[in-house]
């Protein structure tokens, strides 16, 4: 009688999914700086190897978070801006349908245009420091707010408002009550959206003569040629950027029960 190994006694080394795309991702990142291919000592100096040597050394000499600190504080100060004023115009969009059609064209017009143009008119208005990268975070951040909490207050369900009239609740407790707590997740939705873009929008805006932050990391170690340092910055700026969505992606799946 021939004797067979069932399946489970063979050994298999598995890896998650993600962990293989990131190894993916790491061998790519080699392939394309290795000496191996080309000469050229600048292109080196991109490779993972001496990316996560500066990587260890900016953390060793705790040199990186003061802009680490600085960019998070801009970037909570404006999604808090962006949250106190877009969420009450969402809302009352969500339950004005005139109001609604009256901003749609202006509203979807302006969204269009890119936080960035507005640049030169926030250095103008506002001078060189925070206020302006404050504003930009701000216009970037707000459309996903109003937008997902004006569609958040469409979607709630109309016996709740019938009942709510019912019971002789004044509008500010149907709003605060009713309304706000049926409408977390799309909020939760609006912030993970917010994060992402004014995320994206932190870099450049840095950049407007600032003298801490990411960004102006970046273009410190452009200017210092050392390239390394940036490289490595990129990756911090992925790293807290993918930690911030990771935190509000649980929030959202904690209050609607999913995972």
């Amino acid at each position: 009688m021939s004797s067979t190994l069932p399946s489970s006694s063979v050994l298999r080394f598995k890896l998650p999914l993600p962990l293989w795309g990131l190894m993916g991702g790491l061998g790519l990142w080699w392939l394309f700086t290795t000496p191996l291919w080309h000469t050229d000592p600048i292109v080196a100096d991109f490779s993972p190897e001496r990316t996560i040597a500066a990587l260890v050394q900016l953390f060793s000499h705790g040199v990186i978070f003061p802009h680490i600190t600085t960019s998070l504080r801009r970037v909570f100060v404006g999604l808090f801006a962006a949250l106190v004023i877009g969420v009450p115009l969402g809302v009352l969009l969500g339950l004005s349908r005139p109001l609604e059609q009256a901003t749609s064209a202006l509203f979807q017009f302006i969204r269009m245009i890119s936080p960035l143009s507005w640049m030169p008119l926030a250095v103008m208005a506002l001078g060189i420091g925070d206020l302006p990268v404050y504003f930009l975070l701000t216009v970037a951040a707000i459309w996903p707010f109003i937008l997902n909490t004006s569609a958040g207050v469409v979607a709630v369900n109309p016996r709740w408002l019938l009942l709510s009239r019912s019971l002789c609740a004044t509008r500010w407790e149907t709003i605060s009550q009713v309304i706000i707590p049926a409408i977390v997740p799309h909020l939760l939705t609006g912030m993970r959206l917010a994060i992402g873009i004014i995320w994206i929008v932190l870099v450049p805006a840095e950049m407007l003569g600032v003298s801490a932050g990411l960004g102006y990391y970046i273009l410190d170690t452009r200017d210092r040629l050392a390239y390394s340092e940036l490289m490595a910055v990129i990756l911090i700026i992925g790293l807290i950027g993918y930690g911030l969505d990771s935190v509000l992606r649980f929030a959202y799946q904690r209050w609607t029960h999913q995972g």
